[in-house]
């Protein structure tokens, strides 16, 4: 029997929302929805430094400007920073305690420089793949702290061949884990990772189907193997989506102010019009027209999203701004 579904919408306050975030936000709403599921709002938070609690807010009006809400988290009745990943650390120091303790967790004291000056390290989608220098090197993290007079990282022991699933945008995936490498779970700036939080907080949180961007697809492949060694319940359905990108062809980033949620706010843009062209940029509308999530529900299907990247112009500003 299927899990009831549950989705997750996951907003990072280290910038502004833009309209590439806000697009698979709508698109991970939608296909919650549409299988008549319950949506969790979650703050990942964990990069201290560069996390703001201004803009959190800010993430949290704007999706609620374009129309998207949420039955679990922040501003739904639940306790503060219950469902903001900078107040779960402890949570996730037990999961690393519990991987240290399998042999599935070891200290590492490599640098970044380090691992590009290895001459067996070639490169993967995130930079060189670490070539496995600590494995076995350290008794413990006490002695790998001494012996290097550094805060040692800790990597996870990436055992196995490849990776396989299936997801619902781009079909049956394989990735061999020699592409990917021993992974960091929790820095040297007593930090834990994006890998080790999230398949943590979309085991404990009951999450059955991820809906992100493409760039995230091999993150997909270490999280599963996660899944497995700390012995949690993985989510049923992926699902990988395009990009938004600029004028000049460039993935949108948070950099870009002028395509920002708070922006188009700001200058009187209606979010009617917003969602009308993500979810016509998407595949989800024959023709460019305002919209309303709600009104999208209905005949929403992973199968209608376009495979291609999606580059917005002027013209369509334009159209926003009408």
């Amino acid at each position: 029997m299927s899990r009831p579904a549950v989705g997750r919408l996951a907003p990072t306050p280290s910038g502004w929302l833009h309209l590439g975030n806000a697009r698979t936000f709508l698109l991970a709403w939608l296909w919650v929805r549409s299988c008549h599921g319950r949506v969790i709002m979650r703050i990942e938070d964990i990069d201290r430094p560069r996390c703001k609690p201004e803009l959190r807010e800010a993430a949290l009006s704007e999706l609620a400007w374009l129309g998207l809400d949420w039955d679990v988290g922040p501003h739904a009745g639940d306790p503060p920073g219950e469902y903001d990943q900078g107040t779960r650390f402890e949570v996730y120091r037990r999961c690393l305690q519990k991987l240290a303790d399998a042999g599935l967790a070891y200290p590492c004291t490599c640098t970044r420089k380090d691992i590009e000056q290895a001459s067996s390290a070639p490169h993967g989608d995130e930079g060189a793949i670490y070539p496995g220098t600590c494995r076995g090197r350290w008794d413990s993290y006490e002695h790998a702290k001494r012996e290097s007079g550094i805060e040692p990282a800790w990597r996870f022991r990436f055992e196995g061949a490849s990776i396989h699933f299936l997801d619902d945008v781009s079909g049956d995936v394989s990735i061999d884990r020699s592409t990917l490498g021993d992974f960091v779970l929790w820095r040297r700036d007593d930090l834990p990772s994006y890998q080790l939080a999230v398949t943590v907080d979309d085991a404990l949180m009951g999450v059955t189907q991820v809906l992100r961007g493409r760039d995230l697809l091999t993150s997909t492949a270490r999280q599963l193997a996660l899944y497995a060694a700390l012995g949690l319940q993985a989510p049923a359905q992926w699902a990988h989506v395009p990009f938004v990108q600029d004028a000049q062809g460039r993935r949108m980033a948070k950099r870009d102010g002028d395509l920002s949620l708070n922006h188009l706010r700001e200058t009187g843009v209606d979010p009617s019009r917003v969602v009308g062209l993500l979810a016509w940029s998407a595949g989800l509308l024959a023709d460019l027209q305002p919209a309303a999530p709600r009104e999208l529900v209905g005949d929403f299907s992973l199968q209608r999203i376009g495979k291609e990247d999606f580059v917005v112009t002027e013209e369509h500003l334009t159209w926003l701004h009408k």
